[in-house]
């Protein structure tokens, strides 16, 4: 499926706009054009892993779902580091390297421009091309 028709098929009327915002961010940040990872996630950029036990694969180097419940947003790098940011966010969770946010009117766009450029270089420092 496309990025295009997967917007266009998102239910939710603030998650849909919400996830062509986030979209339209990540692009600029990037540099990057919004790719599926599977049925529900939009990815931006790859990088390859590899575990000590030898498994490796390819995965996304940040991405966002719109799911029903929430915004998840991938910040693969993690939030070491981003405390302070994470403060003046506004309204959100977070788990290991996921960002969960109900909408984007009930965050500061400007520190989640902020935690994403974070993640995207911090990646980019872990995982070059």
């Amino acid at each position: 499926m496309s990025v295009a028709r997967f917007f266009a098929e998102t239910e939710h009327p603030v998650r849909r706009r919400d996830a062509k915002a986030l979209a339209k961010l990540f692009a600029s940040i990037t540099g990057e054009k919004p790719r599926m990872w599977g049925a529900t996630i939009v990815g931006f950029g790859q990088y390859r892993y590899r575990y000590d036990s030898g498994r490796e694969g390819d995965s996304l180097r940040i991405g966002f779902s719109p799911r029903s419940q929430n915004l998840v947003l991938y910040i693969m790098a993690g939030f070491r580091g981003s405390a302070g940011l994470l403060a003046k966010l506004g309204k959100h969770k977070i788990g290991k390297s996921c960002l969960y946010v109900n909408k984007l009117d009930d965050v500061d766009q400007g520190v989640l421009e902020q935690l994403v450029k974070r993640a995207w270089n911090e990646m980019g420092k872990n995982y070059p091309a």
